[in-house]
């Protein structure tokens, strides 16, 4: 990919964190914000979407970051395990499914219901499943495999700051910003590259 399409790639994939966070972050946290709006603190109010946008361009580049990561991992798994390597992905990401139902409801339960990990477990599943039949349509089943292993376990790897700090809100927020800019960066990097190849 050239540099122009490169900045392209990367700034799209900023404003997507920005705009999902600056949105989900007063939805998601409305009994902590609805007092600002309901006394007409828009000062206030546009002080807060700010800083929310920047915390959703601070996800972005960790979701960046893990897809470059994860370009290299995947070059690295097909050279060195070859015809294993698809086994080896589909393993990891039972594996993760499971440490995120089973180990974090026996660290932070408390007493709670299972029901809330088994949902966060659920949605990162179905979200990748999506992501990756849209990525392998029309393809072979190394694509979705790949497509998947990167939509459950990368995205898990990128979120682990806020997994091991267990805040509902953040949990929340930072899951359904890595979503899309992980979903963005894996649909559209094609599109891009083959941008850089008619230009050449």
């Amino acid at each position: 990919m050239g540099i122009r399409n490169w900045i392209r790639f990367f700034t799209h994939t900023l404003l997507i964190g920005g705009a999902v966070t600056g949105i989900l972050g007063f939805i998601i946290r409305w009994n902590e914000f609805s007092p600002l709006f309901a006394n007409g603190e828009w000062k206030e109010v546009l002080s807060v979407l700010t800083w929310l946008i920047g915390v959703g361009f601070t996800f972005s580049v960790i979701s960046q970051m893990g897809f470059f990561a994860y370009l290299t991992i995947h070059q690295f798994g097909l050279g060195l395990f070859r015809s294993y390597w698809n086994f080896i992905q589909i393993a990891l990401v039972i594996v993760v499914l499971f440490d995120l139902v089973y180990f974090r409801f026996k660290a932070f339960s408390n007493g709670e219901a299972i029901g809330s990990y088994l949902i966060l477990a659920a949605t990162l599943l179905i979200f990748g499943l999506i992501t990756a039949y849209i990525k392998a349509k029309g393809k072979s089943k190394n694509v979705f495999i790949a497509a998947l292993f990167f939509m459950v376990v990368v995205t898990t790897l990128e979120w682990l700051p806020v997994l091991q700090a267990n805040e509902k809100s953040w949990l929340y927020l930072m899951l359904f910003t890595l979503l899309p800019c992980n979903a963005f960066q894996l649909l559209m990097l094609p599109q891009y590259n083959q941008k850089t190849s008619k230009a050449g």
